[in-house]
């Protein structure tokens, strides 16, 4: 093995061997995938500010909806199981009354 340290660097090395062509080609490969993305449907849909204003509007109120809902649904379930415990002495009667609190509210 050698000790010799290299003047050129890997980078400098290719960048030599580099020829015109391959440049344009290149250039002409990322202009090709350029086109392709600004054609895609997403920056379609989200090139005009009004419509991406929309977008996260009705983004936000489908995850604030999505939460409510979910959030309803885990705590009547642990209500309820909570509530199914009464040999606890203080988790049982307070389980209790937030099932009594539910009921009320439903009726």
């Amino acid at each position: 093995m050698s000790d010799t340290v290299s003047d050129n660097t890997p980078e400098e090395k290719v960048a030599r061997h580099i020829t015109a062509e391959e440049i344009v080609s290149s250039l002409d490969g990322l202009t090709a995938e350029v086109r392709r993305l600004n054609g895609h449907r997403f920056v379609k849909l989200h090139n005009s500010v009004p419509r991406l204003v929309f977008f996260q509007f009705m983004r936000g109120l489908a995850f604030g909806l999505g939460s409510v809902v979910g959030a309803t649904a885990l705590v009547s379930l642990a209500a309820f199981w909570l509530s199914q415990i009464e040999f606890l002495p203080v988790i049982g009667n307070w389980a209790t009354q937030i099932a009594e609190m539910i009921r009320q509210g439903m009726q």
